[in-house]
């Protein structure tokens, strides 16, 4: 492998690693920010900040569930009117 090749690959390795190591710490810091969140304003009385975010994605997928079937029913309705 000629020198500028090798070169590269050296940058290349020194420039992912240094990427990652930004990545890593920004998402720790992000995690750190959004646990924190939870567990202020969103968790209830003695409930752990995982048991809070594990409740409001339950919730939300309950929401979406019921939105999803008002809005089938309310096309059904419209297209029996338009009939």
């Amino acid at each position: 492998m000629s020198k500028i090749v090798e070169a590269n690959k050296k940058i290349e390795k020194a420039v992912v690693g240094a990427y990652n190591k930004v990545e890593d710490t920004v998402v720790g810091a992000y995690k750190k920010v959004e646990d924190k969140f939870v567990d202020t304003f969103l968790a209830k009385d003695g409930e752990t900040t995982e048991e809070a975010k594990e409740r409001m994605q339950k919730e939300q997928a309950e929401l979406e569930s019921k939105n999803k079937a008002l809005v089938e029913e309310s096309i059904k309705k419209s297209t029996e009117i338009n009939k």
